[in-house]
């Protein structure tokens, strides 16, 4: 049974930081391009940022370039997410999942970001 538990998130003012963490259990882990998503109040869910099964290759959305920055522990099968310079458009619920939607496992319960101005 795969299990992603997310974590990390909370309330900030627009500028702080936060750092998100996501455990993946029961599954071989370092097998995946793994991503972070967002879904911002009343909106789809997007990713933010992926990165290769050997961490080597990152890749952003354009809206978080510069100020998100994540990678991975394979030995501690943990993604992370860096975030720095937060806005109130970078509220939502975020969940880590595989890069790819062929080998997505169920949504975890995501943690909570707020920014506030």
């Amino acid at each position: 049974q795969v299990q992603l538990v997310e974590s990390g998130g909370g309330l900030v003012q627009a500028g702080g930081s936060l750092r998100l963490s996501c455990v993946v259990s029961g599954r071989t882990f370092r097998s995946y391009n793994m991503g972070w998503f967002r879904q911002p109040p009343g909106k789809e869910r997007e990713i933010v940022a992926g990165v290769s099964w050997s961490g080597d290759r990152t890749t952003y959305a354009d809206s978080v370039k510069g100020r998100f920055t994540i990678s991975r522990d394979n030995a501690k099968n943990t993604v992370y997410l860096q975030m720095n310079s937060l806005k109130p458009e970078d509220t939502g619920v975020y969940y880590c999942n595989a890069e790819s939607p062929g080998v997505r496992v169920p949504w975890g319960q995501g943690t909570q970001v707020t920014v506030s101005s």
